[in-house]
């Protein structure tokens, strides 16, 4: 009885034993593993990310060109077309000259054009002067796209209507047309454009 109990005992050893060899082993291998990858386990190495695309700069002088259209309820509707790139953001201004009443309206520009409006009160725009303004705001607040092809503070625009943003965040756009309102054209000296009813 006492030769099972040892011999029981040796076989339970020996399989503690053999499981505790693989262990060894496969230390062994991942050891051998690190040396060969010079002592530090590398990770796998991943596809690198494609390239983004170069975008060309904005190289041209800035136009913008402005026309108005009065409706038959006798408010202003404005389109222009534009060289700046597609998705540039414009704010459109009309300001009425005797009394600085103001409506704005922002757009973007589409295919090398924008519109915005009606401009003007329900009941119509009075006869009179009016100032149409299109502003473009910083480049900052520009769509990622816009912002790459005019440079991070706008540094690709150039041209007559580019200037300094006031509160130093790069250069911005402004561009500014006269319109006369009214079927009893008034005279003028200015160089405007007068808006008659259609």
């Amino acid at each position: 009885m006492k030769a099972w109990r040892w011999s029981g005992v040796a076989g339970l050893l020996l399989l503690l034993v053999g499981c505790g060899g693989s262990e060894d082993a496969d230390s062994d291998s991942a050891s051998g593993d690190a040396e060969r990858l010079g002592g530090v386990a590398q990770p796998e190495p991943t596809a690198a990310a494609p390239p983004s695309p170069e975008v060309a700069p904005f190289d041209e002088a800035v136009a913008i060109d402005v026309s108005a259209r009065l409706r038959s309820d006798r408010r202003l509707m404005v389109e222009g077309t534009t060289n700046l790139p597609d998705s540039t953001r414009l704010q459109l201004l009309v300001e009425r000259e005797l009394s600085g009443v103001r409506w704005q309206e922002r757009t973007e520009v589409e295919g090398g054009r924008f519109a915005a409006g009606p401009f003007g009160p329900g009941s119509g725009l009075p006869d009179g002067g009016y100032r149409i303004t299109i502003n473009m705001p910083a480049v900052s607040i520009q769509p990622p796209e816009v912002r790459a092809r005019l440079g991070a503070q706008g540094e690709h625009l150039s041209g007559p209507l580019v200037e300094e943003s006031r509160h130093g965040l790069g250069r911005v756009i402004s561009a500014s047309e006269r319109f006369l309102v009214g079927s009893q054209p008034r005279r003028t000296t200015d160089k405007v454009e007068v808006q008659a009813l259609e």
